[in-house]
């Protein structure tokens, strides 16, 4: 019998070919003595003083002479005045995905000579392209750079092309994500050391061959991601009591569990020697194998479901929002599809409810008028007198297609299974709540009128979006149910519900899945090929399409909940 075992904070795999060694001494140890250009790249949220002092320090000191050059001082101030500053016309809340690449900062490409003696060492967002003998890879997870902008803290809150000012969280994920992505992936087939600097004084780095060949085997069998918790003024308790999370700001609002934008897969031999690899990467390096041909013919490298929690147990009730309909996605915001949802109750506090769906009586402008005093003159939005309630109880799904308005009440974790697009919540209203800063939270209802799906309301609502669970097959012992799918969403939700002894049976059939243990101690995940995964109460697994048949063990002597997504519609 398996044991069960308490949720992992920091789930870790070995590295392949490789070993992670920690301080810029160790990674400078087989850096050629002839001359060199050795280009230090990255994302713009970095310490890129600190990080070129500390690797240059360590070639100076095994007696190599090094040259230093500010990538940054090369960009053109036409070209970042015109693709990284929004003008004053732009959208307050969002802006389009920036389509540029990062060579579009530089009027000419910014080719360096090798030195005479020494090391050239070119560091910055775009060194790769000075035509180096080496590239490295320094990086930092996203978390660092939203947290600091949220503070103000340079340099860590700085945007693409304007390093000395503090930047801006719209900048940060429309523009400087989208374009550092693109260059970090194009380069990632040729790194020759990834830098992780969490530890910036002592940065753990692994050998790039050993970076791809690691994520090369984790492609091919189940792997989890780091996660973690975003603290919001809507937060409640449940992830600081149940999981062990301290949060830096008090609550364990936005649990990352699998946003693959953001979400990083740790590697190393311990907690002292570990890089954190992108998520991303499994999927722009082997995007057949990791997604699927079929997903991948779809939706390219983008991996398009994600797995997050939403914890309001003893907090308050999440803004009034609706996503974007898929054509305004397209042509206001650059998405090629669109973010339907799901909340799928994990827990709750009695009587906890989720606002979904227009009630058949709702007059629409009626609403508009009293989103807009609610938003101009801080009137109280009467809610319920335009948005449905429905009781919240732990196992039940809700379907939330984009344009529907929604919010989880307090006393919840609602386990939300989404498209990948999660940074466009278009707020009718926020409970008249503040932010850090103290002002009012911005609403974007201009944009959430826009997207109203008017005609999903009254009974229907109940009728097809809080569906119940149709059995999909079973065997001894346990059973798949489908607990919500609709055609105009490409992804479905599925339930395994094992109460015996024996192992459920299932089949990627050249699509990933996902998995979360939703009730009871866990299962042990059995590959086709002999891998083995453990996956305890409330923690996220990706099952990548490569694996085939694979079986799911219960741990524990409790029945076990694993709930399921994958697309369906590729």
């Amino acid at each position: 019998m398996h044991q069960p075992r308490p949720y992992e904070r920091d789930p870790r795999y070995s590295p392949n070919g490789g070993t992670v060694v920690t301080g810029w001494a160790a990674a400078v140890a087989n850096v050629p003595t002839a001359p060199t250009v050795l280009a230090l790249d990255g994302p713009a949220a970095l310490d890129w003083s600190a990080a070129a002092d500390g690797l240059a320090a360590a070639l100076r000191s095994r007696g190599t002479e090094v040259a230093v050059l500010d990538i940054r001082r090369l960009w053109s101030a036409t070209a970042v005045e015109r693709l990284c500053v929004p003008g004053p016309d732009a959208d307050p809340f969002f802006l389009p995905l920036a389509g540029f690449s990062m060579g579009d900062l530089f009027e000419t490409p910014p080719a360096q000579e090798r030195p005479h003696d020494g090391v050239l060492l070119v560091f910055g967002p775009g060194a790769a392209l000075c035509g180096p003998d080496l590239l490295w890879w320094a990086d930092l997870p996203k978390r660092y750079a939203e947290q600091a902008i949220t503070r103000g803290e340079l340099p860590l809150a700085a945007n693409l092309g304007r390093p000395d000012v503090p930047g801006e969280l719209r900048s940060l994920f429309y523009t400087d994500w989208p374009v550092c992505d693109r260059h970090r992936d194009a380069l990632a087939h040729r790194i020759d050391r990834w830098i992780d600097l969490q530890n910036e004084q002592d940065p753990a780095s692994l050998d790039g061959a050993a970076v791809r060949a690691t994520l090369a085997e984790l492609a091919t069998g189940p792997v989890r991601t780091r996660p973690y918790f975003n603290s919001t003024p809507w937060g409640g308790q449940w992830g600081v009591r149940e999981l062990g999370f301290v949060p830096q700001n008090g609550n364990t609002a936005l649990g990352y569990e699998l946003i693959a934008p953001e979400a990083g897969v740790l590697v190393g031999q311990d907690e002292a020697a570990q890089v954190e690899l992108p998520f991303q990467l499994l999927c722009e390096l082997h995007p057949r194998e990791f997604l699927g041909p079929e997903v991948h013919r779809r939706f390219g490298t983008s991996f398009p479901i994600r797995f997050d929690y939403l914890d309001t147990v003893g907090g308050g009730n999440l803004s009034l929002h609706l996503h974007p309909q898929e054509p305004y996605m397209r042509e206001t915001f650059g998405w090629p599809y669109t973010q339907h949802e799901t909340y799928y109750v994990t827990a709750g506090e009695p009587g906890a409810q989720v606002y979904l769906g227009l009630r058949d009586s709702t007059d629409v402008e009626v609403m508009r008028k009293e989103v807009e005093a609610a938003a101009t003159d801080g009137v109280p939005l009467r809610v319920e007198n335009h948005v449905q309630k429905h009781p919240a109880e732990p196992g039940q799904l809700f379907m939330i297609p984009a344009g529907t308005p929604h919010a989880s009440g307090e006393g919840n974790l609602v386990l939300e299974i989404s498209a990948t697009p999660y940074l466009y919540s278009l707020r009718f209203y926020d409970w008249l709540r503040k932010g850090i800063s103290g002002a009012p939270r911005p609403l974007s209802h201009e944009h959430a009128f826009a997207n109203l799906d008017t005609a999903r309301r009254g009974d229907d609502v109940a009728k097809d979006l809080v569906q119940q669970p149709r059995t999909l097959r079973e065997g001894r012992g346990w059973r798949e149910e489908v607990i919500g799918a609709l055609p105009e969403m490409f992804y479905a939700v599925h339930r395994f519900v094992i109460e015996g002894p024996a192992a459920a049976e299932d089949d990627t059939a050249g699509r990933f899945h996902i998995l979360n243990v939703s009730a009871g101690d866990g299962v042990v995940v059995e590959t086709a090929d002999g891998r083995r995964h453990d996956l305890a109460f409330a923690e996220t697994l990706t099952v990548p399409a490569a694996v085939g048949a694979y079986r799911l063990q219960a741990v524990g002597d409790r029945p076990v909940h694993v709930v399921k997504s994958l697309v369906t519609q590729a």
